[in-house]
């Protein structure tokens, strides 16, 4: 495929459950910085792709970071990338579950989202996903409703009245409110990375994928900066659906989603929006769930993960290694108290983290093949994923019980296994 192919699947695979989830909340906390927040997770990302862009074009294999830093750095950094890949991931396929239901259903948001995680399970094992025209074609569905959307409440005349805006800052106040908007808007532009795993799938990758990459992202940061300063106009409770009440005026009833409130603000019909996002929520999940099926499928092969998961059905789709992951995402979604977007958030900067500090490593070994990254951008990579990573686990919460487990299983299981290799090694 061309270039425009390679944009379309970007802005598709970044067009997913985080631009219709109440992360704005954390987003429009930062106060007249929100902006900025933005411009923060759009530039870690950007850092992020290239660096897997990088490793990609030398090592176009099933695993991504997990692969990566297995072959530049060692099998303990491959093994922590994987961990924290599989977990973020499992969390997303819940978060987009629970951010479908609270559109499609939302007196039943919890019942929906398990539903629409068993279903995706069944087509994923069945080997449909979405194609690179499928992605494409949601693309242009959700920027063009959401822009809609967003011109219409901007141009219409709406006085708003609504709680005082409610986010997981009165857990920590003590966190910059700036960053923690940057960690939660990272959420919204995961998916990129889909460009920098297609070297075998476009013509010049060398050329046309960091074109591709940049394209994408400044068109999903446009309109993710829009949304925000339409929400930000809107100046009501973003967690709260909105309802009109004559006059010209929008009361704020109970739990919903930002931009249906922003849709009934520009007097457009609510099951458009609603669509829209199970459009978009579901071909995302469906991706997601894939992608992190194949991930854990190599871990399994590579004996970091039991090796039963291995296993392919007739479709080639890894069915159990997806089904377990779909098992641990229900769990979640029926979890109180925690927020997913955030401890999400944590697991997929730190395993860009690996991505990076492999690329670095690559980079300076002279190992690149036909895309070469500056250094300093994959150390800006490194150090944002380090820094917005480090605050999105300790906002998941106010307890500390999102950290420890993240730790534990992140970080902890792969240096447990670490050490008894070297123990069965010496023996």
């Amino acid at each position: 495929m061309g270039l425009l192919g390679a944009i379309g699947i970007g802005v598709g695979a970044m067009l997913g459950a985080g631009v219709f989830s109440d992360m704005w909340g954390d987003v429009l906390a930062a106060g007249r910085w929100y902006l900025l927040a933005v411009v923060l997770a759009g530039a870690v990302a950007l850092a992020n792709a290239l660096s897997t862009a990088q490793l990609a074009a030398r090592h176009p294999v099933a695993g991504g970071a997990y692969a990566y830093g297995r072959a530049e750095l060692n099998p303990l950094a491959g093994h922590v990338a994987g961990a924290a890949f599989v977990v973020g991931k499992t969390v997303s396929v819940a978060v987009g579950a629970l951010v479908l239901g609270a559109y499609v259903l939302p007196g039943q948001a919890h019942v929906t989202a398990t539903a629409a995680i068993v279903l995706c399970w069944a087509l994923n094992a069945r080997g449909i996903t979405k194609t690179a025209a499928g992605a494409t074609v949601i693309a242009i569905v959700v920027v063009t409703v959401l822009a809609a959307v967003v011109t219409l409440s901007v141009l219409r005349d709406v006085d708003v009245v609504g709680a005082p805006l409610a986010t997981d800052q009165d857990a920590l106040v003590t966190l910059p409110p700036l960053l923690v908007g940057a960690a939660a808007a990272f959420f919204a532009f995961a998916g990129y990375a889909r460009i920098a795993t297609l070297g075998e799938e476009v013509r010049d990758p060398g050329r046309t994928i960091p074109r591709a990459i940049l394209i994408a992202l400044g068109l999903v940061f446009v309109l993710y900066a829009a949304v925000a300063w339409a929400l930000d106009r809107l100046g009501t409770d973003l967690i709260v659906p909105a309802t009109p009440t004559g006059g010209g005026t929008v009361e704020t009833t109970g739990v919903a989603a930002p931009i249906e409130q922003l849709a009934r603000a520009a007097g457009l019909p609510v099951w458009a929006v609603t669509a829209t996002a199970a459009l978009s929520i579901g071909g995302a999940m469906l991706a997601v769930m894939a992608g992190a099926g194949r991930t854990a499928m190599a871990m399994a092969r590579e004996g970091d993960l039991p090796r039963a998961l291995a296993h392919q059905g007739a479709s080639g789709a890894p069915w159990r290694a997806e089904g377990v992951i779909a098992l641990v995402a229900v769990v979640l979604v029926w979890s109180q108290g925690v927020s997913l977007i955030l401890v999400s958030v944590a697991c997929i900067l730190l395993y860009y983290a690996v991505a990076n500090l492999a690329a670095i490593r690559q980079r300076r070994a002279r190992r690149t093949a036909t895309l070469r990254v500056p250094v300093w951008v994959c150390a800006a990579g490194l150090a944002g994923c380090t820094a917005l990573g480090a605050v999105a686990l300790v906002s998941a919460s106010g307890a500390l019980a999102p950290a420890a487990v993240v730790l534990t299983v992140v970080v902890g299981w792969p240096l447990v296994a670490a050490a008894l290799r070297r123990s069965r090694a010496r023996a």
